[in-house]
C-alpha cells in the first residue's frame, strides 16, 4: 500500500511535502505558521523596469494570434529541481533577502507618461503637451481604442468577498498588479493580476474558466496560481477577471542587473551567475512544455530571486501549445521571429531564454531595434569574444530557424551547464569534470608515446587517423531506440566482426527484428564500424541512408566528420565537427575532435586552443594532454609541453608514459641549441629517481639523461650539482655510467642483433683507460 504524501501544515497552503519541502510554498516541513510567499510583478513595456517594488511583472505586448507550431521536449529527466540547486552546484549565488510585502506597496500608483502605450496599436498615449500633463484615461488618437492607466482597485476594496486590497505593486502589460490579503485563508498575502476588461460578463466568465488550467501548475520554480475571480469595476460596473497568485518577495533578474550596473559603473551580471540563473529556471519551462503549455514571455523581469530560490512569475501569458485562438503576449527584443506566423512553441520559449542571457551578460544596445532578431558583432564584446562556447550557445538558442535551436529545455540546461563548467575552469585553471549524457568517455588514450623507446625515437609522435577514430568518444545509443539492447551485446566484437554482424542485421538476416534492422542506431553503429576498418565508400553509403531519415540528428554530422577524417579530408572533417560544436556547445567531445583534426591539417594554433580547453576542463581526457604537449613542442614551447604532461594525474594509467615523455623532452636539446640546460638535466634526474620503473625502462631513460649531460660537457657548458643518477659530473664518470647502462640493456634484451648494437654502444661510451 502506498503511503499518501504528507500535507503542508502551513495555513492556507495546499501543497504536499516532497524531500522535506513543500512543493507549493517551497518551505521546510515544520508546523510553525509562517507567512507564505506569493507573486507580484513590476510592469514595463518592451523590457523596461517598473518601480523596484521587490516584485516583478510582465511588460508584455499583444502580438496577435496565429497558428501554433507544434513542439515537444525530449527530456527523460525530472523537471522538478532540488531545493538549493541555485548555482548548479558549481558557484555560490548571493541570496536576495525576502521582502516584506507591506513595504512593497507603491505610495503613488502612477504610470509614467513615457511608459504609456496603446494596448491595441502600441502608439504613445496619455502624453502631456504644452506644459499640461497627460490624462491617465482616455482614447487612443491613432486607433480610437480605450486606454486606462488608473488603478481599478483601491486600498480596502474586497475582491470576490475574499481578497482585501492593500495597494498597487506595479503596472504590467495587462494593467496594475495589486497586493491583497486572503481573508479566507489566514490572511495569506496574494497578488491580483488583471486578465481582461470587457463589458461582456459572459466573455469574462469564459476567459476565467479557460485560464483555470494554470491552477494545476505546481513546480517549485513557478509562481503558484491560487484562484481566478471576477470583480465589477467601482466606477463603471464593468466585469474584470483577475488571476490570484502567490506573493514572491525578492528582486527580479532585471532589477539585480540594474542594481549591479548602478553600483559598478555599467557592469553586467557575471557570466557564471547568469548561466546559473538560466540553468535553474529552464527545468520550470521544461515542466510547462511537458504539460502542453508554453510560457511565451520569458525575460529577466519575469524571474525573481528570493533568498536562494528562483521563481518564474507572471503566468498571464501562458497558453496551451495547441491554442490557435488566444492572444499571444511577448516582449520586443525577446520574442522569436516566427511567432507572428507560427505561434509560440517550446522552441520559441528557448529563444527567449537565449535573448535573456544576452541582455544579462553584456550591454546589449539595440536588442529591441537594430538587433531585434540577431546578435551584435562579438569582436567588440569581451564576454562573447573570450567565451566561444557561450557565444555558440547564444547563437544556437536564438537561431532564426526553430528546428536549428536546442531540442528541449533539458537539452539546453545540459549544454549551458557544460558551458558554465568551461567558463569557470578557464578562469581559475581548476578542472570541472562531469560525465556527458551524450558521449562516452574516450575509448582509448590517443597519441600515448611508447614507454620503451630506441635512441632515435622522438618523445611524442602525431597519431594516425585510424588511432584517432578508434579512440575518440562515441555518441551514446538512445535508450529508447529498439536496437539499444541488441547493440549492447556486441561490445566484445572486433571491428571486422562488428561489420559482418551489423551488415547482416541491417539486411534483416538471421531473424533480425524489423525494428532493429531499420533502427538509426543500428545504421550508425555500422557506419562507425565500416569507418574503423577503412571501408569509407561503404560507410558513406550507409550514412546517406541515415541522413535521409526524418529522425536524423547531429550524430549524422559527427560520423560524417569521422569518415572525412579517415579519408584525410581535413577541411570537410573540421566543418562537420564544427557543426556538432555549434549544436552541443557544452560538450567536450566535439572540441577534442576539432583539436585532432586541426593537428592533422597542420593548424597547430587551432589544435593547441582546443587541446588546452579540453585538458583544462576535464583531466580524464588524457589524449588532450598528449595532444597539447605535441602542439606546444612543435611551437617551441618546451616548458608548456612539459607542464601539460606533468599535469597528468598519478591516478591515470598513463601517468608513467606522460612523466617519461616529459623527461625525454627535458633532455632533448631545443632547436638551435647545442645542449640542454643544467636545470633541465637536474630535474630530469630527479624525475627518473622518483618513478618506479622496470629495469629496461630505467636503463633506457638513464641513457638519455647521461647522454644529454655528456653532450653539455662536450659543449663546454658547466653542470650544476654533485651527482646525476649516481654519477659524478665529470666526463669520465658520465662515460662509465653510460657504459654500465648500455651493458645492462644488452643483458636484458632478447634480440641478438640488438644486444650486439648495445655492446658496441657501451664500448664507444667507455672512457679511454690503461687497462
Amino acid at each position: 500500500m502506498t503511503t499518501p504524501p504528507a500535507r503542508c501544515t502551513r495555513p492556507g497552503c495546499t501543497g504536499t511535502i516532497e524531500d522535506g519541502y513543500c512543493n507549493v510554498c517551497g518551505l521546510a516541513a515544520q508546523p510553525a505558521p509562517i507567512p507564505s510567499s506569493g507573486s507580484g510583478q513590476t510592469g514595463s513595456r518592451s523590457g523596461s523596469t517598473g518601480s523596484g517594488s521587490g516584485v516583478s511583472g510582465s511588460g508584455s505586448s499583444r502580438t496577435g494570434t496565429g497558428r501554433t507550431r507544434s513542439g515537444s521536449t525530449r527530456s527523460g529527466r525530472s523537471s522538478r529541481p532540488s531545493r538549493g540547486s541555485l548555482g548548479a552546484g558549481l558557484i555560490e549565488i548571493p541570496p536576495v533577502p525576502y521582502r516584506d510585502p507591506a513595504t512593497a506597496v507603491l505610495a503613488n500608483a502612477v504610470v509614467p507618461e513615457s511608459k504609456r502605450y496603446c494596448g491595441n496599436c502600441e502608439r504613445p498615449v496619455g502624453r502631456g503637451r504644452d506644459g499640461r500633463p497627460g490624462v491617465a484615461d482616455g482614447y487612443c488618437p491613432n486607433c480610437g481604442s480605450k486606454y486606462s492607466f488608473s488603478p481599478k482597485l483601491v486600498q480596502g476594496e474586497l475582491v470576490a468577498r475574499q481578497y482585501e486590497v492593500l495597494g498597487c505593486l506595479a503596472h504590467g502589460g495587462l494593467g496594475w498588479l495589486y497586493l491583497a490579503m486572503d481573508r479566507n485563508l489566514s490572511n495569506r498575502w496574494v497578488v491580483l493580476k488583471g486578465l481582461l476588461n470587457t463589458t461582456d460578463p459572459a466573455a469574462v466568465e469564459a476567459a476565467v474558466a479557460e485560464r483555470r488550467f494554470l491552477a494545476e501548475v505546481e513546480h517549485p520554480s513557478i509562481v503558484g496560481v491560487y484562484n481566478f475571480v471576477q470583480h465589477a469595476d467601482r466606477a463603471t460596473g464593468e466585469q474584470a477577471g483577475y488571476i490570484v497568485m502567490e506573493y514572491v518577495g525578492g528582486q527580479s533578474l532585471r532589477q539585480l542587473l540594474l542594481q549591479r550596473r548602478r553600483a559598478e559603473g555599467g557592469a553586467s551580471l557575471p557570466l557564471p551567475m547568469a548561466l546559473a540563473y538560466m540553468i535553474e529556471v529552464l527545468p520550470a519551462l521544461g515542466y510547462l512544455h511537458s504539460r502542453g503549455l508554453v510560457y511565451c514571455d520569458f525575460k529577466p523581469d519575469n524571474v525573481i530571486q528570493t533568498e536562494e530560490q528562483l521563481k518564474l512569475i507572471d503566468m498571464g501569458g501562458v497558453r496551451r501549445i495547441d491554442d490557435d485562438d488566444s492572444a499571444i503576449y511577448g516582449t520586443i527584443g525577446y520574442q522569436a521571429p516566427e511567432i507572428a506566423d507560427d505561434g509560440p512553441s517550446p522552441s520559441s520559449d528557448l529563444y527567449t531564454v537565449g535573448r535573456a542571457l544576452a541582455v544579462l551578460t553584456f550591454e546589449f544596445n539595440g536588442y529591441q531595434s537594430t538587433f531585434e532578431h540577431s546578435l551584435p558583432d562579438p569582436s567588440g564584446i569581451p564576454v562573447l569574444a573570450n567565451n566561444e562556447s557561450f557565444l555558440r550557445a547564444l547563437r544556437h538558442a536564438t537561431d532564426p530557424d526553430p528546428d536549428d535551436r536546442f531540442g528541449s529545455a533539458a537539452e539546453m540546461a545540459d549544454q549551458l551547464t557544460g558551458v558554465l563548467r568551461e567558463v569557470l575552469a578557464l578562469a581559475d585553471r581548476r578542472p570541472r569534470p562531469a560525465f556527458s549524457t551524450l558521449f562516452s568517455p574516450e575509448l582509448m588514450t590517443i597519441g600515448v608515446p611508447a614507454i620503451h623507446s630506441a635512441d632515435s625515437t622522438p618523445p611524442l609522435l602525431r597519431p594516425s587517423s585510424a588511432d584517432i577514430i578508434s579512440g575518440l568518444p562515441v555518441p551514446h545509443v538512445e535508450r529508447e531506440d529498439p536496437a539499444a539492447g541488441y547493440l549492447a551485446t556486441l561490445g566484445t566484437l572486433d571491428p571486422a566482426q562488428l561489420v559482418n554482424v551489423l551488415s547482416a542485421a541491417v539486411a534483416g538476416q538471421q531473424g533480425t527484428p524489423p525494428a532493429v534492422a531499420g533502427s538509426p542506431e543500428t545504421l550508425l553503429a555500422l557506419v562507425r564500424a565500416k569507418t574503423v576498418v577503412g571501408d569509407f565508400p561503404g560507410a558513406a553509403e550507409v550514412l546517406a541512408k541515415v541522413a535521409a531519415r526524418d529522425d536524423a540528428d547531429w550524430r549524422v554530422t559527427w560520423y560524417q566528420g569521422l569518415a572525412n577524417l579517415a579519408a584525410k579530408l581535413h577541411v570537410s572533417a573540421r566543418d562537420a565537427f564544427d557543426t556538432v560544436y555549434d549544436a552541443l556547445p557544452g560538450e567536450l567531445a566535439p572540441k577534442l575532435a576539432l583539436a585532432f583534426t586541426a593537428e592533422a591539417a597542420g593548424d597547430q594554433l587551432l589544435a593547441t586552443k582546443f587541446f588546452r580547453l579540453v585538458w583544462t576542463v576535464d583531466r580524464s581526457y588524457v589524449s588532450a594532454a598528449f595532444g597539447l604537449a605535441r602542439t606546444l613542442l612543435h611551437a617551441g614551447d618546451r616548458v608548456g609541453a612539459i607542464e601539460a604532461l606533468t599535469g597528468v594525474p598519478d591516478t591515470s594509467s598513463y601517468y608513467l608514459a606522460a612523466q617519461l615523455a616529459a623527461i625525454r623532452i627535458r633532455v632533448a636539446p631545443p632547436a638551435g641549441y647545442p645542449c640542454v640546460s643544467a636545470a633541465d638535466l637536474n630535474e630530469a634526474g630527479r624525475g627518473v629517481s622518483r618513478l618506479k620503473l622496470d629495469q629496461t625502462t630505467l636503463q633506457q631513460v638513464t641513457t638519455d639523461v647521461l647522454k644529454a649531460a655528456l653532450n653539455r660537457l662536450q659543449a663546454r657548458e658547466p653542470l650544476d650539482g654533485g651527482q646525476l643518477l649516481g654519477c659524478d659530473l665529470t666526463e669520465r664518470a658520465l662515460r662509465f655510467g653510460l657504459e654500465r647502462s648500455y651493458r645492462a640493456q644488452a643483458q636484458l634484451s632478447t634480440d641478438r642483433q640488438r644486444r650486439t648494437e648495445l655492446v658496441d654502444m657501451a664500448n664507444d661510451a667507455r672512457p679511454s683507460t690503461w687497462s
